[in-house]
């Protein structure tokens, strides 16, 4: 997934963290919400401005970041 697409770094919302395009709601929101137990309908029943696709975008995001992490030795 192109996760490019749907997410995107502006330093004037959410101090600059990863966020789904056109909204406040930030990659880490989405990933706290999964974490806790939330499914993918129950977000999008809380927040309909969120889709199936975005959520899959969060979670390509995270996973790119994950694979590019450096430890520092």
């Amino acid at each position: 997934m192109n996760y490019i697409e749907f997410i995107e770094v502006n330093p004037n919302i959410r101090f600059g963290k990863p966020c789904i395009k056109g909204t406040r709601i930030t990659v880490y929101d989405v990933l706290g919400w999964l974490a806790s137990g939330m499914s993918h309908e129950q977000i999008a029943e809380d927040f309909p401005e969120v889709s199936n696709t975005q959520i899959l975008a969060c979670l390509a995001f995270a996973a790119d970041r994950e694979h590019k992490f450096r430890f520092a030795s």
